[in-house]
């Protein structure tokens, strides 16, 4: 499905480190100066899911295949990049490109990473990185209104699109971001073609010190406060430890490190599960002996959308959906006692599949 979450930030706040850490198919090179990432790197990501390995114990395969995203690794945004400043240009033809953002944020101090803007300060780093999507958003909705106002004079669907258009502008000029605003689904239709930045969903990471990566620190707490009202995720943790964590290819050695440090769990896990979350996706598995596969889907797919993501003949075929509930499945132990006992359902194209649906397809090839 090639969904993207892109990660963005201020220069020397952790991005590729944080790239280096969860990408498990490319590596970005993490230096102490500015736009050591000219090009985007991009990186497929496993979604942890304790799920598939408790289905893979019930159905023995002979491989389990996880679903994954693609994080991207995009150069560091500096103040005027609206403008062309630094890789101003090149950085938000990047970012419009994602589906999602993370944002890395600097929540530590370390006089030996260098910062233009000063003494540490999440909040002011947080608003030039919005004020930069705000103003290029700013002037792609211009643009069109330009376009459109003629227009609108004799077509009652853009009089209605224009409103929509100059609803945004105002928004912007007040320096809010357009996933604040709240438009209806209608209303989304007449900026779907500009793709604007600041529509698109956040997810912030607060990059704080080892000292701090269980409690976060007065940084992180500024983020915090700075985010209450947008509706969106802060994850506090320490992008060196995280890297160092993903290098180690001895799961023995990983377990070892993290009791040292005393996790759980790879705050990565929590990452990718939150991107995951924010970009609105499913997952459901197919289980047979040849192998446990997740496959990604949008909230709200219909069963031969799902089978699409198989095969688009799969889609394009369709007749119908033997479908099993993950807890059913797991209670029951083979699709043979769920068959048995009921729980095997055979489900038509208007069924809605839910998160962690066990299913098989049946079509005309």
């Amino acid at each position: 499905m090639a969904l993207q979450a892109g990660i963005v930030g201020l220069p020397n706040v952790g991005k590729s480190t944080l790239f280096n850490a969860v990408s498990n198919s490319a590596k970005a090179q993490a230096s102490n100066y500015r736009f050591c990432t000219i090009d985007p790197n991009v990186g497929l990501v496993d979604v942890p899911d304790p799920r598939m390995n408790k289905l893979a114990e019930l159905v023995q395969p002979n491989r389990i295949v996880p679903t994954q995203i693609e994080i991207v690794d995009i150069a560091g945004l500096v103040r005027g990049a609206s403008k062309g400043e630094g890789l101003g240009n090149k950085f938000l033809g990047n970012i419009r490109e994602v589906d999602a953002i993370i944002h890395v944020i600097r929540c530590f101090e370390d006089e030996n990473i260098l910062r233009d803007e000063g003494a540490i300060n999440p909040i002011s780093d947080k608003e030039i990185i919005d004020t930069e999507l705000q103003l290029k958003d700013l002037e792609s909705v211009e643009k069109k209104i330009q376009r459109t106002e003629k227009l609108a004079k004799s077509d009652q669907k853009l009089k209605a699109e224009l409103e929509v258009l100059q609803e945004c502008k105002a928004h912007l000029e007040k320096g809010k971001s357009i996933r604040e605003l709240d438009l209806s689904k209608e209303d989304k239709a007449a900026i779907a073609d500009l793709f604007l930045l600041t529509d698109k969903p956040v997810l912030y990471v607060a990059n704080v010190d080892e000292a701090s990566m269980h409690t976060g620190n007065r940084f992180s707490e500024m983020l915090k406060a700075a985010v209450k009202t947008e509706k969106a995720e802060v994850i506090v943790m320490c992008n060196n430890i995280e890297a160092q964590i993903a290098e180690m290819d001895s799961p023995d050695d990983k377990q070892l490190f993290m009791e040292e440090y005393k996790m759980t769990e790879p705050a990565l896990d929590r990452l990718i599960h939150s991107a995951y979350k924010l970009l609105n996706l499913y997952t459901y598995f197919t289980a047979g002996v040849q192998e446990v596969r997740a496959w990604t889907i949008h909230e709200g797919w219909k069963a031969p959308q799902a089978a699409g993501v198989i095969h688009t003949d799969f889609e394009k075929g369709f007749i119908k959906a033997e479908v099993i509930a993950y807890e059913d499945f797991i209670k029951y132990g083979s699709e043979a006692a769920c068959r048995e006992v009921g729980k095997l359902r055979i489900e038509g194209k208007e069924y809605v599949v839910k998160d962690g649906d066990v299913m098989h397809f049946r079509f005309n090839v």
